[in-house]
């Protein structure tokens, strides 16, 4: 299905050769930090709204012609919000931690000035009341929704990205590969530097997945440290949404400013966020970390050896920084947990709850899309299993209860066992490839997908974990190293992942995405 969203791209590029703005003096945008942007900007070096016409220059430039696809719309109220930062630079005002930060947003976050799409053409036109927890804490430090990225559609797979409402996304390193899903979106054009930074969600792998197949720090949060208000859920006692950025003081900034107890998530626990996770960004922050590589998410029988000489190369880079590796640490009932966890189907349900939010929904049951056919074909194996779940009964009071976190046993006791496990060896992360396989061809997306460790553990014990660049398979696809920790251990986790950034320096851009001249 081919979409009418991508139009709003390419005529604001047009809009700004025709508007007349004066010309600024070029501005370096490939991998540019919130830092350069700002320091730039209260140098006299450049605007706020010369940066934003540099990034909408850069989408209408890269999207399409190259391929990615990750953009489907551009905030028709960037430039305006551009506009007030260079006010208040003039006046002498007091500017906040985000400010002039252009970003990409996942189009399952609610934002009341754009549509909310969840990737499906049957919410084309669904523009919330409000905006998500996320996105309202963002605008108030000072960040721009810069633009909405594709997504898989409802956010059904890890293994790619492709909705019905943009069609595919395609790897910015080589269009030939996945960027894994849901977030691709995001993770490629984040990549490509079509935005500062940007924001995702996941569920199983969908921050962190995309984040290692494309070169990026991500980072998922523990299970009630951060709010899902606003965000289109798909299993909701599970989602967690959260940042997506080149650099890992990038994602912390986002990360210090979204984090936090929110009254409209029944799952937020208070006074369990640091006062400032800036604070963990310590370049010595790996000497005395003790870190115990989990071995069942390293040497599956189908791991790529290369992956596995990468994985083994950034054991000795953490050994070097300081760290000690304890190799290896096992957690009791691992495998026989996981599969009995399973994985039940609360997201027709969840989806309702989120559609009723709406002023005026277009449907109240997700299932309706099926007769209308507005879907992607890749999406109508999920939407038919979740067919066989009521849609009007909390999956707690099912016949076959779905118990949520934190109400379920067997989450429970594995997240029981983990923490056992990191105590008995004195352990402040777990270690494992992010993947330990390289990013599957986008034409065999299915059935190359294997790999994927970001599925297991973290997500069913509701554990903390961040990605980090770790290197390159054949040299030209990222791969990323993944450290989990004890729950609101996020402060521990930034320590070992921008210690190893800075020591490592892994990110390097993909090549074809070049800075343009206005």
């Amino acid at each position: 299905m081919v979409s009418t969203r991508k139009f709003p791209v390419l005529i604001a590029g047009a809009l700004l050769a025709a508007c007349g703005a004066e010309p600024k003096q070029a501005f370096p945008l490939v991998e540019a930090t919130i830092a350069d942007i700002q320091n730039g900007i209260t140098s006299g070096q450049v605007t706020c709204r010369a940066v934003v016409e540099g990034y909408i220059d850069r989408i209408a430039a890269y999207d399409e012609a190259s391929g990615i696809n990750a953009i489907t719309a551009v905030n028709p109220r960037a430039i305006a919000k551009a506009e007030a930062v260079d006010r208040a630079v003039q006046a002498g005002d007091a500017l906040p931690e985000l400010f002039c930060a252009p970003l990409l947003i996942k189009d399952n976050f609610d934002t009341h000035d754009m549509a909310t799409t969840g990737g499906s053409i049957a919410l084309i036109d669904s523009y919330p009341p409000d905006d998500a927890f996320m996105i309202r804490k963002l605008r108030e430090a000072g960040a721009i929704v810069l633009a909405k990225t594709n997504m898989a559609e409802w956010a059904f797979s890890p293994r790619q990205t492709v909705s019905s409402t943009s069609g595919r996304t395609a790897n910015a390193y080589d269009i030939s590969y996945v960027p894994a899903g849901s977030s691709g979106g995001t993770a490629s054009a984040v990549a490509a530097s079509l935005g500062v930074a940007g924001m995702g969600s996941d569920t199983g792998n969908s921050i962190r997945g995309p984040s290692s197949h494309l070169a990026l720090f991500g980072i998922r949060s523990t299970m009630g440290l951060t709010s899902r208000d606003g965000v289109i859920p798909l299993v909701f006692d599970r989602d967690i949404a959260g940042p997506m950025a080149r650099t890992v003081e990038d994602g912390v900034r986002l990360f210090n400013v979204i984090a936090g107890y929110d009254p409209a998530d029944p799952l937020t626990v208070a006074d369990k966020r640091e006062s400032d996770y800036r604070d963990f960004l310590k370049i010595d922050g790996l000497k005395g970390k003790r870190i115990g590589v989990f071995r069942a998410l390293v040497e599956q029988d189908d791991a790529d050896p290369e992956i596995l000489r990468i994985f083994k190369a950034a054991m000795d880079d953490l050994r070097a920084a300081g760290a000690t590796i304890v190799d290896s640490i096992e957690i009791e009932d691992f495998q026989k947990l996981t599969n009995e966890i399973g994985w039940c189907g609360p997201f027709r349900y969840d989806v309702s709850q989120y559609l009723q939010t709406l002023d005026d929904p277009p449907f109240l049951d997700v299932l309706e899309v099926i007769d209308t056919g507005r879907f992607a074909p890749e999406s109508l194996e999920a939407l038919e299993y979740y067919a066989q779940f009521p849609a009007d009964i909390k999956p707690d009071d099912w016949e076959e209860p779905c118990l949520s976190w934190p109400k379920n046993p067997l989450r429970n006791r594995l997240l029981a066992n983990a923490i056992t496990a990191m105590d008995e060896a004195k352990l402040d992360a777990l270690v494992y490839p992010t993947w330990s396989n390289p990013p599957a061809h986008i034409d065999k997306a299915v059935e190359e997908y294997k790999g994927d460790n970001s599925q297991l553990l973290v997500p069913s014990a509701g554990l903390p974990a961040v990605t980090v660049p770790m290197g390159f398979w054949r040299g030209k696809l990222p791969a990323g190293v993944q450290f989990a920790g004890r729950p609101y251990s996020e402060g521990v986790l930034i320590e070992i992942a921008y210690a190893y950034e800075q020591q490592t320096q892994h990110r390097k851009p993909p090549r074809g995405f070049g800075e343009i001249t206005r």
